[in-house]
């Protein structure tokens, strides 16, 4: 499965991330390895239910693929509102009461 190669490659360099910086003892190295295994073991359990739910892979990555997109939409629409609001000297509360949007909790 290549998305569970993404998956795992994604894990690691989330960890290697948040490890500090300097020296890494060795049980810290195996406890890391140890969780990563335990979380792809989770996330293929996960990804053979919603498979055997009817779901196909392509579908799924099609789904988060949307929900990526989304997401980098509303944060650009947000910042341009909040610069916006900059310009006029209001709030970002202002402008959302001005375009009658929805304000997020």
């Amino acid at each position: 499965m290549q998305k569970s190669n993404k998956s795992r490659i994604g894990l690691l360099i989330q960890s290697q991330r948040s490890s500090k910086v300097g020296a890494v003892s060795k049980d810290t190295i195996h406890q890391e390895i140890t969780d990563l295994r335990e979380r792809d073991a989770a996330l293929s359990k996960e990804t053979a239910q919603l498979v055997a739910e009817g779901y196909s892979l392509e579908e799924l990555d099609k789904h988060i693929s949307l929900l990526h997109q989304y997401n980098d939409l509303r944060d650009t629409g947000q910042l341009l509102l909040g610069r916006l609001a900059v310009l006029r000297g209001v709030t970002t509360k202002d402008m959302y009461l001005e375009f009658d949007m929805e304000l997020e909790d």
